[in-house]
């Protein structure tokens, strides 16, 4: 099965708000990145519930027949990374979020209103 770019991000947007991440942030990557389309970025208070995030937005996009093509940093829950080829989703624990600033990096990207 194929959902759009819109219905991924607002899939993933939706899952993640639903396990109480925030700070919620989707780049448009498109004419600046080679590697994906879009970026999703939250932050979860602990390793806890970082893991429950990302496991919630494996398990739905898998029922939607979305595989994931790549994942890191699940182990640890610190820096979660799902690679779903043209969106990419990073679930931060808060502090490391904080450290690695990865929005410093796509800053000047436009953003995506997701509604909600």
């Amino acid at each position: 099965m194929f959902l759009s770019h819109d219905k991924k991000i607002s899939l993933g947007y939706k899952l993640a708000l639903e396990k109480k991440a925030y700070d919620l942030i989707v780049f448009d990557l498109r004419g600046y990145s080679y590697i994906t389309d879009f970026f999703m970025i939250c932050s979860g208070n602990s390793t806890r519930q970082v893991r429950a995030i990302a496991d919630v937005i494996m398990e739905e996009f898998k029922k939607e027949g979305i595989r994931y093509q790549g994942l890191e940093g699940y182990d640890t829950a610190r820096w979660i990374l799902i690679d779903y080829d043209d969106l990419i989703i990073h679930i931060f624990h808060e502090e490391t979020r904080r450290f690695y600033d990865i929005e410093r990096l796509w800053g000047s990207t436009p953003k995506v209103e997701v509604p909600i």
